[in-house]
């Protein structure tokens, strides 16, 4: 599964929908943001850390956004689309996870879109492999990521916390951990962990924004 498609006719200049989409002439009155952390790269496809992107990848094709265009100006790969009356941007970072807030704020202030209409998805090692979790603001715990978005935009923004862990074995360091792949086993189950995911993507959309804090937990 291909997480980044190169079209370099496209990432020269911006797309039409982009830029009419920033008009007021689209009629459209509530923007959502939902953005996937990761790192770019073929070494990163498959690893814990990339659940984000991958999560969102899944969503994209299931609901037949279009394809990913990288826009260089705001450091990430972006696709919109309009579902149940609301302008959906999705946003994967090209800034590499650390730097991620970057990215997040430049497409905030580009299509004048707050805290409060921003979801973003992510890896959490504190949270089992087999759990969602649902979080509407909050600290980094850890997540260079996470410390990232908040740097740029503060931290009242909602969160959908993949759960990757516990690190086995206990001693590994956590980063290298969350950039191990995938087991097998637990690959066997990422399909449910994406239908839930898009599930849960789907209720932010269709609330406008709003999700009750909760576990969302699978059973494997």
């Amino acid at each position: 599964m291909s997480l980044f498609q190169k079209k370099p006719s496209l990432e020269s200049s911006a797309p039409a929908y982009v830029l009419d989409f920033n008009s007021d002439s689209t009629g459209i009155e509530d923007k959502l943001l939902i953005v996937g952390l990761g790192n770019p790269g073929k070494e990163y496809m498959g690893t814990r850390h990339n659940i984000g992107f991958e999560v969102l990848d899944n969503f994209a094709k299931l609901e037949d956004f279009p394809d990913w265009i990288n826009k260089k100006d705001l450091k990430g790969h972006i696709s919109l689309k309009s579902i149940g009356g609301k302008r959906i941007i999705l946003l994967k970072p090209s800034t590499y996870m650390n730097l991620s807030g970057e990215a997040v704020q430049l497409v905030q202030n580009f299509y004048k879109i707050d805290n409060s209409k921003t979801l973003i998805v992510h890896d959490e090692l504190d949270v089992n492999f087999g759990a969602i979790r649902i979080r509407g603001k909050g600290k980094d715990a850890g997540h260079n990521g996470i410390k990232s978005v908040i740097n740029q935009i503060g931290d009242e923004f909602s969160r959908l916390r993949i759960g990757v862990g516990p690190k086995q074995p206990e001693q590994i360091d956590s980063a290298d951990y969350v950039l191990k792949k995938f087991s097998k086993t637990e690959q066997s189950y990422l399909s449910k962990l994406h239908k839930e995911s898009t599930n849960i993507i789907n209720e932010y959309i269709f609330s406008g924004g709003k999700l009750d804090p909760e576990t969302r937990k699978f059973i494997f």
